[in-house]
């Protein structure tokens, strides 16, 4: 592998379609709840669409494969303008990641179907297509969940906050990027992300399992 890479270079296809979809539905997951509690700013700035060209940043794309992190570009919402704004608020920043979650659903839905009438045998490009857009998925919903800005998980966090507690967090929303940097990229990670993926993957990832059947693939 490259060492400028973070996955072997035989798998960056199978990442980077994945990544193409899983993005597309998240950031359109966003817009569309945004737009059914009253909110158009997405849907106005064409954000309602699954055409990925208007949801990927190709520099976050980019540094998924270099570095093991990327991001889209975020869905606008105003909060202001959403009906029963909290209640909006928390499920237009639960879609994305919830979005996410019912992809890698779909993913093992079909991994279990082909296994069953043997569609595919083992490390072929089907099953290692699946088995990555199953992980990926799935990373992106726990860590979509994380209650850190600018993630998902922290929109959530603010809204079961009272005021005091917001208005002392919001000086620290500035320096959020650098926030999430420290915390996600360097050593920090393996004693605060990484215990994150290591339990909450695995189980999740086991119970949809056995909805379809599986102990594992």
């Amino acid at each position: 592998m490259p060492s400028f890479l973070a996955y072997p270079l035989e798998m960056i296809p199978y990442v980077v379609v994945t990544l193409l979809i899983a993005f597309t539905i998240h950031e359109w997951a966003h817009a569309l709840v945004a737009l059914a509690f009253g909110d158009d700013t997405a849907k106005n700035q064409g954000r309602l669409s699954l055409n990925p060209i208007v949801h990927v940043d190709l520099f976050g794309l980019l540094m998924i494969l270099i570095a093991g992190f990327g991001w889209a570009k975020p869905t606008p919402v105003n909060r202001f303008k959403l009906k029963k704004r909290r209640l909006g608020s928390i499920l237009v920043s639960l879609a994305g990641p919830i979005s996410n979650l019912f992809l890698a659903m779909v993913g093992v839905g079909f991994y279990a179907l082909f296994l069953n009438f043997s569609f595919f045998t083992y490390g072929s490009v089907t099953e290692t297509f699946l088995m990555i857009f199953i992980d990926l998925n799935l990373v992106l919903f726990v860590f979509n969940l994380i209650p850190l800005p600018p993630l998902d998980g922290y929109q959530i966090l603010v809204e079961f906050l009272p005021m005091s507690a917001r208005a002392k967090l919001e000086p620290l929303e500035r320096y959020a990027i650098l926030i999430f940097l420290v915390v996600a990229v360097t050593p920090i990670s393996e004693f605060t992300i990484q215990p994150i993926f290591d339990t909450v993957i695995p189980f999740v990832l086991n119970v949809i399992l056995a909805v379809f059947g599986l102990t594992s693939y």
